[in-house]
């Protein structure tokens, strides 16, 4: 791991999680002598840099993308694709639509309101 890849802030959080992670009796990752562990009197904080100064920690840090809007996708598409691709494109989204149309029709609340009181007076 070198400095060069980590901000200021990531340097210290992964810093921070080491050091608690010795503080609590975790295996050391570097071989330290006794002497130099008694230089720096045994600090968590000191240990931890001096591992990862060495690179062998094996944290590592997750940095999310911003997300793209939707809007900004479908610029991104328009600009990508031909005027053909476009037009057939267009047309799906028509069909889509109709479909969720026809689909509407079929199942109106109105229609089930009628059934229910036709089945009533058939029990009766």
């Amino acid at each position: 791991m070198n400095k060069e890849n980590f901000s200021k802030y990531e340097i210290a959080r992964i810093l921070g999680a080491r050091a608690l992670q010795i503080a609590m009796n975790a295996p050391l990752l570097i071989k330290i002598t006794p002497e130099d562990l008694e230089k720096i009197k045994y600090d968590a904080l000191k240990i931890a840099e001096i591992e990862f100064e060495s690179g062998i920690l094996p944290i590592s840090v997750k940095r999310p993308f911003p997300e793209k809007k939707e809007s900004e996708l479908k610029k991104a598409k328009e600009k990508k694709l031909s005027d053909k691709e476009k037009e057939e494109i267009e047309k799906e989204e028509e069909e889509e639509i109709v479909k969720e149309g026809e689909i509407m029709e079929l199942a109106r609340p109105e229609d089930e309101i009628e059934e229910e009181g036709v089945e009533e007076g058939i029990e009766e």
